[in-house]
């Protein structure tokens, strides 16, 4: 881990105010009162920091805009009795990729990729490993991630405004990585996951969720220009090609633990992310297709070990 605090104190390109967002998004971290929070929260569904009763009147009207100002794809968090919900990804919170995320305690080290505002990342914490590392290359998502650990605190926490592709080779460093939502936007998802799966312990594990064509023919899925609406999604595979992939990276003990449809109940506007959503990705006249004419989302979730 010595790697990694040597990396933040040599590379500039990794500190958050060079990213040309950041700024705009600061109002979230430093809006927010700079109150202590009576209780901590971390093993519940919902990520607490405080109550109402700890805020005064004048503390309180600061949430209100604050909360409201950023999408939030992951969580919930309740800070200060202000619940922060997520408009999108309701698999994320409860269901089989998070709910087995939750429940494996990394003795070492815990590696999310993609980390948004760190929601696992905090869940993970309540089973004291060594080091949680997020990894969180946008600036509103990583800001979101400051403004929670500006009242939870937790030590063994942290996370970084770069990509994966950004850090060292990190090798047999994590018990537990997780990648979510992520390989489909790499032109290379098996050099990738050969990648993860160096960076993982002897027998650690990897959580999954990807994009995937449903069926086992051994076909992948390449879009022409954009799929729902998306320029950078590459290679959607079927649950076939995805386990030759992950076969080829190394990994053993592979599992599909889930394959789910996205739903307009799962992806939709609400008044936590009012950006376009699942409906306005899909054909109007034949919702099994997106809007350009390929087969509509459908996730998978895999664990595999190193």
């Amino acid at each position: 881990m010595d790697e990694i605090a040597d990396l933040l104190r040599r590379n500039r390109r990794f500190w958050p105010i060079q990213r040309a967002n950041f700024r705009k998004y600061l109002h979230v971290v430093n809006q927010p009162p700079d109150q202590l929070p009576s209780v901590i929260h971390l093993g519940y569904p919902v990520v607490t920091a405080g109550t109402s009763g700890d805020l005064s009147g004048t503390d309180s009207h600061c949430w209100k805009p604050c909360s409201n100002s950023l999408p939030w794809r992951k969580g919930p968090f309740n800070l200060f009795g202000f619940l922060w919900m997520r408009g999108m990804a309701v698999r994320h919170e409860m269901g089989p990729g998070g709910s087995r995320i939750c429940r494996i305690s990394p003795a070492n080290g815990f590696l999310d990729i993609g980390a948004s505002n760190g929601y696992y990342m905090f869940r993970i914490a309540a089973r004291n490993p060594g080091l949680v590392l997020g990894l969180e290359p946008q600036s509103a998502f990583f800001c979101q991630y400051l403004a929670v650990q500006k009242y939870v605190n937790q030590k063994n926490v942290t996370c970084l405004p770069a990509t994966y592709e950004e850090m060292p080779k990190l090798i047999s460093c994590f018990d537990l990585v997780c990648c979510m939502g992520i390989l489909y936007h790499r032109r290379s998802p098996v050099d990738m996951l050969k990648e993860i799966h160096d960076s993982l312990k002897p027998s650690g594990t990897l959580v999954l969720e990807n994009l995937v064509i449903q069926g086992r023919s051994h076909l992948c899925l390449f879009p022409e220009d954009r799929y729902a609406k998306m320029r950078n999604v590459y290679f959607i595979p079927d649950l076939s090609v995805m386990e030759s992939w992950l076969l080829r990276a190394g990994f053993k003990d592979i599992q599909c633990v889930n394959v789910t449809p996205t739903t307009l109940a799962e992806q939709r506007k609400t008044d936590w992310i009012q950006t376009e959503s699942l409906a306005d990705f899909l054909d109007p006249q034949d919702p099994s297709k997106t809007v350009e004419g390929y087969p509509a989302p459908v996730r998978a979730v895999f664990m595999a070990r190193a």
